[in-house]
């Protein structure tokens, strides 16, 4: 195709500002892990203190890797963020598969996982318990959750079908709805007359304890984490980016790190270590004993909103990464496809929904999908990262608009935190991490027949 053609084709378009895109930061990363995870955080660690300790080091983690992405975001301001990384430092190969399981596994269980996750929320409402009823005349195990998860996230997928400034403006206004419902939660459980710091210092005798217990309470605070990346999937339509990727990766986790910290504090005031280890949902069981019934419900509609706006965030990322592959010419061309009038990636927007669904509709636990995915992800974070230092030491003298503070400490030390938790990972959530692999591994004779394909195609435009 000539460069004149090229410049004809529909193209992304620049619409999200900075304040977007620490939306999509802050809002895709407080999905329902702090409502959730400090009970699996007490049971591992069985220490209010060691608990903490779990946050900071996650947190740490979290905000080390995102200097570094705001690096690499800012360097290459393309659509694709990972791909575009991996593509240009360890190759083709490494850049498609790490697109191949994002766009197969990684971001389809993650819709799943929230939408989910939203339905069991609503489903605690006395109004809409029916949710867990099976529909009747249908020989297959549906309920009225199945279709209100798969409607939701069909839902969400249109609205960021029709324009990516839409979307990121839902972003913008629930995220910080979502933000002012958690403060308040914090400001609720530290007004408790009842609450005690002594709360501070109790244990749970029947954690699991040692290295590999601080290792699991880890993996559920990395959970809470997980998200921060996905801006730089959208770097191809953020305004300026050299600037606005680096704040908003910046300022989006230090923001996610003080509510998570501010969260805990306010959940281990009101209940003692036992009472956070037994409670599937200690947020919710806090904020209860302060208000009662009322507590309950405001924590519950604040975790549905939390998941719907991480959903949001989630899929408004999905799409480009297979769109970048795409137009490399390294997987189906329909996926490459700009919408004419909304300029979003619209065909691969489609398909990530009808393979969300599909997971959706096969059903599955909650925990289910998301150990689908998160060896994988973890294991191109490793990847994504280390591209750092192939950067630097390959293009020294390229523009780099942002450079990572704490370089080479902070970057390493990513690195082989990752490393760590991937050994554990893989260990302590086998079979589903050997799955994650094996999706990985099945892409290699995919990426060659694209690349024999897109010889072919080559050749027949030089020699019609």
């Amino acid at each position: 195709m000539s460069p004149q053609q090229e410049s004809s084709k529909p193209q992304l378009a620049r619409d999200l500002g900075a304040t977007h895109a620490t939306a999509v930061v802050v809002g895709t990363v407080i999905g329902s892990g702090i409502f959730l995870v400090p009970s699996d955080m007490m049971q591992a660690v069985g220490s209010a203190r060691l608990v903490y300790l779990a946050w900071l080091v996650g947190g740490v983690l979290s905000f080390f890797g995102a200097l570094a992405y705001a690096e690499l975001g800012a360097m290459k301001p393309e659509a694709g963020g990972e791909y575009v990384y991996l593509r240009d430092s360890f190759g083709p190969l490494a850049g498609f598969l790490d697109a191949w399981t994002w766009f197969l596994v990684s971001k389809p269980a993650s819709i799943a996982t929230l939408a989910t996750g939203m339905v069991r929320v609503l489903g605690t409402f006395s109004a809409l318990r029916f949710l867990s009823d099976p529909i009747p005349g249908i020989p297959y195990a549906l309920t009225y959750g199945h279709l209100v998860a798969v409607s939701a996230a069909l839902l969400i997928t249109f609205l960021n079908y029709i324009g990516i400034k839409r979307a990121g403006e839902f972003q913008l206004i629930f995220t910080l709805l979502k933000v002012a419902i958690i403060v308040a939660i914090v400001g609720v459980g530290f007004s408790f007359s009842a609450g005690t710091f002594h709360n501070f210092t109790g244990t749970y005798a029947g954690a699991k304890g040692g290295v590999a217990g601080f290792m699991a309470a880890m993996v559920a605070a990395l959970w809470a984490y997980d998200g921060w990346n996905d801006l730089n999937m959208i770097a191809g339509e953020v305004q300026k980016p050299e600037k606005s990727l680096p704040i908003a990766l910046i300022a989006g986790v230090a923001i996610v790190v003080a509510l998570y910290i501010s969260v805990n504090a306010a959940v281990q005031y009101v209940l003692p270590p036992d009472a956070i280890a037994m409670s599937p949902r200690p947020a919710s069981d806090a904020i209860a004993a302060v208000l009662g019934h009322m507590g309950s419900a405001i924590v519950s509609l604040g975790m549905a909103i939390s998941m719907l706006v991480a959903m949001n965030g989630t899929i408004m990322s999905g799409g480009r990464m297979p769109y970048a592959m795409a137009k490399d010419g390294y997987f189906f061309s329909a996926l490459a496809r700009v919408h004419p009038r909304f300029h979003t990636p619209s065909v691969a927007l489609v398909i990530q929904a009808i393979l969300a669904s599909v997971l959706l509709l096969l059903g599955g636990s909650f925990r289910q999908f998301f150990s689908l995915a998160i060896f994988s992800e973890w294991l191109f974070y490793l990847l994504t990262v280390a591209a750092l230092f192939i950067f630097r030491w390959r293009e020294p003298n390229a523009i780099r608009p942002y450079c990572a503070w704490g370089y080479p400490i902070a970057p390493l030390f990513f690195v082989l935190a990752a490393a760590v938790l991937l050994f554990y990972t893989f260990r302590d959530n086998w079979p589903n991490s050997g799955y994650g692999l094996l999706v990985i591994l099945a892409g290699i004779p995919f990426f060659y027949a694209f690349v024999r394909r897109k010889a072919r195609m080559a050749s027949k435009s030089i020699y019609p």
